[in-house]
């Protein structure tokens, strides 16, 4: 299942860049994230909880960034092992493109769930796929531009 979003950050591609890789902004952005800890130079550890439909439960998440290419593009990929609730793979390619003086950051995400999580049906975890990725833009941009209005970094677009 592919979820793609655009969002409009009034700051510069290399800032956008810097803070995507940086673990205190990730960690304030990312939904559920309880903690998230850098293990490698471009790997992390996060716990995550998570509800898909009737299944809550918190993961034990690696991601890893790759395909870097600063200030332009980078690959984000993980995945989350939840016991019994089951796991999740994915991963987002990432642009970030100048303009007018403010980045346009652009994503294509891939989700791929297993175990139970998998059976609560693909339309109920593709909307909850496609909530974790605008709240977690959302955030991104408020906490990058903190003293924007609150209607700032709605996106600019978002489908399936």
């Amino acid at each position: 299942m592919d979820i793609t979003g655009e969002y409009r950050v009034p700051l510069s591609r290399e800032a956008v860049f810097e803070a995507l890789n940086d673990p205190t902004v990730l960690g304030q952005c990312i939904p559920g994230c309880q903690t998230l800890d850098r293990v490698g130079e471009h790997e992390f550890d996060a716990d995550v909880v998570a509800k898909v439909g009737p299944v809550k439960a918190r993961f034990r998440t690696r991601i890893e960034v790759s395909n870097l290419n600063p200030p332009e593009s980078y690959t984000l990929s993980g995945e989350g092992r939840g016991g019994a609730a089951g796991f999740a793979s994915g991963s987002a390619d990432v642009t970030l493109e100048s303009t007018d003086g403010e980045t346009v950051l652009r994503y294509t995400a891939r989700i791929r769930p297993g175990g139970k999580i998998a059976q609560v049906g693909s339309r109920l975890i593709g909307g909850t796929a496609r909530k974790i990725g605008s709240d977690f833009f959302s955030r991104f941009v408020e906490v990058v531009t903190p003293d924007s209005p609150s209607d700032e970094g709605a996106p600019a677009s978002q489908q399936e």
